[in-house]
C-alpha cells in the first residue's frame, strides 16, 4: 500500500503544479470541446490562462513505459489473455486532468489514460483505445462492444447494480460560479432554487439535480433549471455569458478549469465519490485489473501518475471492485 508523499516530494509536487497550471490556457477547454466526442467526463486542478492564445500545455513526462508485467496479477486474467493479448477500451474525452487531447487535437492524454495503460502493462496486455461519448460508454460495456471504459465514472449504487468498477481515484461532485455570484457554500440543493444550473449530459450530476429538483416546489420556491451540455466549451460559455448561474461537475475538473478562466471561482465540494474503470457486470477482467491497480500503488507508479496530473489529494490506499457509493 502507498504511504503519504514525503515532504520533499510534496514540495516538488507544489512546484510542479504551479508551473504546469500557469502554462495551461483556456484553449485547453476549447480544444476538448471541439474534439467532437460529446459527453463530459465525470470525476478533475489549477493556474491562470497563459498569454499565448491557442497554446495548450499539458504534462508529457512518461510515467508508464517503465511498468513491467506482474505474473501474479496476470494469472487472474481469463486463460486466453494470460500470455498477452489486446483489450478494447472506450474513452470519454472530457477535460483535464482526467482526459483531454494534446495540442495535436487527436492524442488522448490524462489521468485516465495513464492509469489504464499502466494497469494493462502490469497484466501484459495492449490497449485498443477508441474515443466515445460519455453517455454511450456504459451501455456499450453492457452489450459487450467494449471490454473497459474510462470517463472518470463515479461509482454509484445504481451503476454498480448493472456494471463492475475497479476504483483508482477519489473525486466527486462540486460547484463553480462567477466571481460576482452571491451564492455561498452549497450544502443543500434547495439553495439553488430559482437558478440555472449547467452540467454534463448523462452524468451523475444531472441525475442528482433532477432527483432533487421537486424539493424546491415542496418548499414553495421556484425550481432550478438544469441545463445539460455535451461539450465543455458550451458548458463553461454558458456560465461566463450568464446563461447559467452555477456549474455542477467534478471536484478536480472544476478546480482545474476555474483556475484557467478569469472571473470564475470554485465554490465547494458537495459529495465525494470513488471513481473506477468500468466493466461489464461479472467480467473476469475486474479482479485482474484490481490487482494491477494495487500493484501500481505498491510500486510507486500510481503516486507518480497522480503527481503528474496534480491530484495527489485524491489518492486511494487500495483498489476495490464496485464498493458501495460514498454517502455525504
Amino acid at each position: 500500500m502507498s504511504s503519504p508523499l514525503p515532504p520533499g516530494n510534496a514540495r516538488r509536487t507544489a512546484r510542479h503544479q504551479k508551473g504546469l497550471f500557469a502554462l495551461v490556457t483556456v484553449a485547453a477547454l476549447t480544444l476538448t470541446a471541439c474534439g467532437g466526442q460529446g459527453g463530459q467526463a465525470e470525476a478533475g486542478g489549477a493556474g491562470r490562462p497563459g498569454s499565448e492564445a491557442g497554446a495548450v500545455s499539458l504534462p508529457t513526462e512518461d510515467v508508464v513505459s517503465g511498468v513491467r508485467k506482474d505474473p501474479a496479477a496476470a494469472k487472474l486474467l481469463p486463460a486466453a489473455l494470460r500470455d498477452g493479448g489486446e483489450i478494447s477500451l472506450a474513452a470519454s474525452v472530457g477535460s483535464p486532468p482526467s482526459s483531454t487531447y494534446l495540442d495535436d487535437g487527436k492524442t488522448v492524454a490524462g489521468l485516465d489514460r495513464d492509469v489504464s495503460d499502466a494497469a494493462a502493462k502490469v497484466l501484459g496486455l495492449t490497449v485498443e483505445r477508441e474515443v466515445a461519448s460519455f453517455e454511450a460508454i456504459l451501455p456499450a460495456l453492457g452489450s459487450g462492444k467494449y471490454q473497459v471504459g474510462t470517463g472518470n465514472f463515479g461509482v454509484t449504487d445504481d451503476r454498480r447494480a448493472t456494471l463492475d468498477f475497479v476504483t483508482y481515484i477519489n473525486d466527486g461532485q462540486g460547484f463553480a460560479v462567477r466571481e460576482d455570484s452571491t451564492l455561498k457554500k452549497v450544502t443543500d440543493l434547495t439553495q439553488l432554487c430559482g437558478l440555472d444550473i449547467a452540467t454534463g449530459a448523462g452524468t451523475t450530476f444531472e441525475v442528482t439535480l433532477e432527483e432533487n429538483r421537486p424539493r424546491c416546489a415542496e418548499q414553495g420556491e421556484k425550481p432550478y433549471q438544469v441545463r445539460t451540455y455535451a461539450e465543455q466549451g458550451a458548458l463553461w460559455g454558458s456560465l461566463q455569458q450568464g446563461r447559467s448561474d452555477v456549474v455542477m461537475s467534478t471536484i478536480n475538473g472544476l478546480r482545474y478549469a476555474v483556475d484557467q478562466q478569469p472571473g470564475l471561482k470554485f465554490l465547494n465540494e458537495y459529495q465525494r465519490l470513488d471513481v473506477g474503470l468500468a466493466f461489464k457486470k461479472g467480467t473476469p477482467l475486474a479482479p485482474a485489473f484490481q490487482a494491477a491497480v494495487d500493484h501500481l500503488i505498491e510500486d510507486g507508479t500510481y503516486a507518480r501518475i497522480l503527481e503528474k496530473w496534480g491530484v495527489t489529494g485524491s489518492a486511494l490506499k487500495e483498489s476495490r471492485i464496485s464498493p458501495p457509493e460514498l454517502k455525504s
